[in-house]
């Protein structure tokens, strides 16, 4: 695939997201000059004609020295209080910088219901519309007082960091652009500090790269980013990997310039099935044998239900399930129009002309959407 720099040109819908390492100081406090310069680049953006939603880290480790903690909070409960105390005192301060340029901006504090749930899923892309047509700035972080999500990460959870809330966001708001900033100039072919470590200017999918540890303030690391910036280049989003300490980058990233790490992007999928690849969480698996997987993939046809060889878990209809084949491997998503107790129990027993059971205008195929698959 091509190099989609020339495409950030003309891009005109811009997610920025800052990570902990830029908004902050090693102690914690709030780097306010960086600050300062992000949103004036943000307002020469805007000013511009492009579009623009931030995500902001930052909000833990500003409270944690606002509350007088010594060390990083361990517990969940003191990373919960640590936002509580801190995500106030961050807005304030992005207020004042916008107010200051004459811009309003608006904070948007999410959870991982916003995304589960589709209706949740279309009225805050409809929320960020309307915001971005009345010319605001909407800050975006995820409610950490009342979500585990982000504080404690794990497989099950649709998103475990902001950088892949930033994908997220990015996907369901028809960007065109992502760029994702943090102290590193970009993705290296090594660990930071080792001789010879250089910049990658493109990411191909299926290239490893050896990754060094999440900063301490921070709960991504250069994994994290990389895992976002597949997805959100997989939904269709030119991504890019940048260093946010070089208080020009933006410009240079819009003007197509060779800064940071971009991502081969692919084909933008419909809304619809960008939801059901990125931002569900399957309730249960479907086993389908050759040929109802060669339906699904290769004529994108619906998936009948005499094409599935195992169900598991407990669901109702109208559920988002994993279709996998049978090597185990899930290649597809779709929302099953039969509960499990009730789709097991018709196992082996159907006959006749069937209704689907995933009709293919609910279905996703992974390989379409997932770099690499």
């Amino acid at each position: 695939m091509a190099d989609p720099r020339p495409l950030l040109k003309n891009a005109r819908r811009l997610i920025i997201k800052v990570g902990t390492a830029l908004v902050s100081r090693p102690d914690g406090a709030l780097a306010l000059g960086r600050l300062g310069s992000l949103v004036e680049a943000i307002h020469r953006l805007r000013e511009d004609g492009r579009q623009v939603c931030l995500v902001s880290s930052g909000a833990v480790g500003l409270g944690r020295e606002r509350l007088g903690l010594r060390g990083p909070p361990e517990s969940i409960v003191d990373r919960q209080a640590c936002a509580a105390a801190g995500q106030g005192a961050l807005m304030a301060l992005y207020d004042n910088l916008c107010a200051r340029l004459g811009m309003t901006c608006a904070q948007v504090l999410l959870t991982e219901e916003d995304f589960l749930a589709r209706h949740r899923y279309l009225h805050l892309a409809d929320t960020l519309e309307r915001l971005l047509g009345l010319g605001a700035l909407p800050i975006i972080n995820e409610n950490d007082t009342v979500s585990i999500a982000e504080l404690a990460t794990g497989p099950k959870q649709v998103f475990g960091d902001n950088d892949r809330l930033s994908a997220l966001v990015a996907a369901g708001t028809d960007a065109d652009a992502l760029f994702l900033l943090s102290d590193v100039e970009g993705v290296l072919s090594a660990p930071p500090g080792t001789p010879g470590a250089q910049r990658l200017p493109l990411l191909r999918s299926g290239v490893d790269v050896e990754l060094g540890e999440a900063g301490k303030l921070g709960r991504g690391g250069m994994a994290a980013k990389i895992g976002a910036a597949r997805m959100a280049a997989g939904a269709g989003v030119v991504v890019a990997i940048a260093d946010g300490r070089d208080m020009g980058v933006l410009h240079k990233l819009c003007a197509g310039d060779d800064v940071g790490t971009v991502f081969p992007v692919h084909k933008r999928l419909s809304k619809r099935r960008r939801w059901l690849a990125f931002a569900t969480r399957p309730v249960g698996r479907l086993w389908v044998n050759q040929g109802a997987r060669d339906a699904l993939v290769l004529r994108q046809a619906s998936l009948l239900a005499k094409g599935v060889a195992r169900v598991a878990g407990e669901f109702p209809s109208g559920s988002v399930v994993a279709v996998l084949d049978e090597q185990g491997l899930e290649f597809a998503r779709g929302i099953c129009r039969q509960g499990g107790s009730e789709l097991r129990a018709s196992l082996g027993k159907l006959t006749g002309r069937q209704p689907a059971l995933l009709h293919r205008d609910d279905v996703v195929i992974l390989g379409e959407a997932l770099p690499g698959c």
